[in-house]
């Protein structure tokens, strides 16, 4: 276990960038209230069983506070589960469906923003004390034989067990793109997903740190799968929160060049061993990461999908000019520097001047010293950083 001290600290930083408990909650009823809409009597979708589910960094607890002009983005899944497949109906048929029902929805609770179409999904936008937009993607169960072919990958790819593939492979879908050639044509080839897979892949991952889900259990004085991920609050969900916030500290100036969330929580996970401890879950997550990124395509897989690659725009020559894979490794380097200046255990100044350039949080020096059992320093200004410069910001 690390310094408790480098622990303290990086609570410190962590308490600023959470999400309170009632931004998950809030967002919990938006999810609950569309699929009690989709399921009422005069719906057109109630017919196939929808089910409306939460995925991305909300799903897994790794969500944190956008900036002060940014919307929470919230993503989700309507998956119609009984009576529709790929024979039967096209994409195009599918969102227009889910998206129709939306519309309604829209209108019938004043939502004044138009439902916007995306790529994949249909966009809800709010803006009702907690402002956020919220993504639902339309999807139909994935057949027998894809799920099969996932479960094979993922014993061989990712090397799960077979109970654990067999029951990640049960919640593939296929989901719309309005970019699919096939688009508007009945046929087998849709894009496979698998959110909810991901999540109890990554659910697994979280339950390496044995003693920790003990303790939550004790906490709560309930089994730790009754309660929703957010309130798991391992030491992995809180490490990436820590690396998505220097993440888009890094990049503010330069946003689609910055790493996406899911491979630094992919990368994340499949280097976290259990540890039980913040920072030393954050220091070997950091010195780790670099190494699960393959030599050959595909460099990030999917865990729950092998054959798909996370980091497919790293080799993609309309992505080139963004410099996806030296921006990815130009921020891990950078994060190695600046968390390990912030869990310095005898330089207060040097830990406040890491997290206001780092991060973009301002630490009371003061506390911070007492904090380490120092005397108390007098923190000076720090320079602005930005995503492009030629060299480390941090000199160590």
């Amino acid at each position: 276990m690390q310094s408790d001290r480098s622990n303290d600290v990086l609570k410190r930083i962590l308490e600023k960038i959470e999400l309170p408990d009632g931004a998950y909650e809030k967002a919990d009823k938006r999810y609950q209230d569309i699929g009690e809409w989709l399921h009422r009597p005069d719906s057109s979708c109630a017919e196939y069983d929808p089910h409306v589910f939460s995925q991305g960094s909300f799903r897994l607890g790794t969500a944190i506070k956008p900036d002060s002009d940014d919307e929470y983005d919230l993503d989700m899944g309507c998956n119609l589960r009984d009576g529709l497949s790929k024979s039967l109906i096209t994409q195009e048929q599918l969102k227009h469906h889910v998206g129709n029902e939306l519309e309604q929805y829209r209108k019938a609770r004043g939502i004044k923003e138009e439902l916007a179409e995306k790529k994949r999904c249909w966009r809800l936008e709010y803006a009702d004390g907690l402002s956020f937009h919220m993504d639902i993607v339309p999807c139909i169960p994935e057949s027998e034989e894809g799920r099969s072919v996932l479960k094979q990958r993922m014993i061989e790819s990712s090397l799960l067990d077979d109970a654990l593939a067999q029951r990640v492979s049960e919640l593939a879908v296929s989901i719309t793109d309005n970019t699919d050639p096939e688009y508007r044509v009945k046929t087998d080839n849709w894009r496979i997903s698998n959110p909810e897979g991901y999540a109890r892949w990554f659910e697994f991952r979280m339950k390496t740190a044995h003693g920790v889900i003990s303790e939550r259990e004790m906490s709560f004085k309930a089994s730790i799968d009754s309660l929703p991920y957010y309130k798991w609050k391992t030491p992995l969900q809180q490490a990436i929160q820590l690396l998505k916030r220097h993440r888009d500290t890094m990049f503010k100036d330069n946003e689609e060049s910055k790493p996406i969330s899911v491979i630094i929580t992919t990368l994340a996970a499949k280097s976290y061993n259990g540890e039980a401890d913040l920072a030393s879950a954050l220091s070997n997550i950091l010195a780790r990461m670099g190494s699960y990124i393959n030599a050959v395509v595909p460099l990030v897989p999917n865990p729950v999908n092998p054959a798909e690659d996370f980091a497919d725009k790293w080799y993609d020559q309309e992505s080139a000019h963004l410099r996806l894979k030296d921006n990815f490794d130009k921020w891990l380097y950078q994060a190695r520097a600046d968390f390990k200046a912030i869990c310095s255990k005898d330089d207060s100044q040097l830990i406040v001047e890491a997290a206001d350039r780092g991060l973009d949080i301002q630490l009371d020096s003061n506390a911070v010293a007492l904090a380490l059992g120092l005397s108390a320093a007098i923190v000076s200004p720090t320079k602005t950083i930005h995503a492009s410069d030629p060299k480390p910001w941090y000199e160590q």
